[in-house]
């Protein structure tokens, strides 16, 4: 009689055979793999990412500082900036309004007219060294130079009231109708006279400026 073994294939072949534990990513010891957010705080809150390498974070804005405004600038004692010029003035005197400087220029019309024009430009000559003109001193304006941050003095004042003028006069209505919208719509309210004399017109009424 044959001796048979039994056939590994045969039915029942590997059905008590032990199965190895399935495989995979090890699963880290509680405490490590990601940072966990300190206890009490919710995930998400108060991480911040590291800086990228290379990169510096952004200077602080000043306060105050935005649209329209300049920034702060170390202007000489007794003296402010102007923020709607970016001028530094005198304390105590401001950039003459709009208004004001229309009424100077209506105001020259009657002086001239009562001192029969001689009058006027011999007043003038006089004040010019102050930075006026009979008009502005009239209505408490001076003549100021911010390139120097002094009053205009004779000479300036000459090159504004008879060169500026001669050129603002050279087109007739055209040219004196420029001057004016420059001077009502310009940050610094310069006319044409204004910009050939490097000159800006201040509102003076404590007279600080003939101190």
């Amino acid at each position: 009689m044959a001796v048979t073994s039994p056939d590994p294939d045969g039915p029942g072949a590997g059905r008590d055979a032990v199965q190895p534990p399935p495989q995979g990513y090890d699963q880290p010891p509680p405490g490590q793999g990601y940072d966990q957010p300190p206890p009490g705080q919710a995930a998400g809150q108060g991480l911040q990412p590291p800086p990228g390498p290379g990169f510096t974070p952004a200077p602080p804005v000043p306060a105050g500082y935005g649209y329209g405004e300049y920034p702060a600038t170390a202007v000489p004692q007794g003296m402010y900036l102007d923020q709607e010029s970016g001028l530094a003035l005198p304390d105590g005197t401001v950039l003459a309004p709009v208004g004001r400087r229309i009424g100077a220029w209506f105001l020259a019309i009657p002086l001239i007219i009562v001192t029969l024009g001689i009058g006027y430009i011999v007043w003038g000559l006089f004040i010019w060294g102050n930075g006026q003109t009979p008009a502005l001193q009239v209505l408490g304006m001076r003549c100021w130079r911010p390139e120097t941050n002094r009053v205009a003095g004779f000479w300036y004042m000459a090159l504004r009231e008879i060169v500026g003028r001669f050129v603002e006069g050279i087109l007739g209505i055209f040219t004196e109708a420029a001057s004016f919208i420059m001077m009502c719509t310009g940050r610094e309210r310069k006319a044409i006279h204004d910009w050939i004399a490097g000159t800006v017109v201040l509102h003076d009424p404590n007279k600080v400026l003939a101190r």
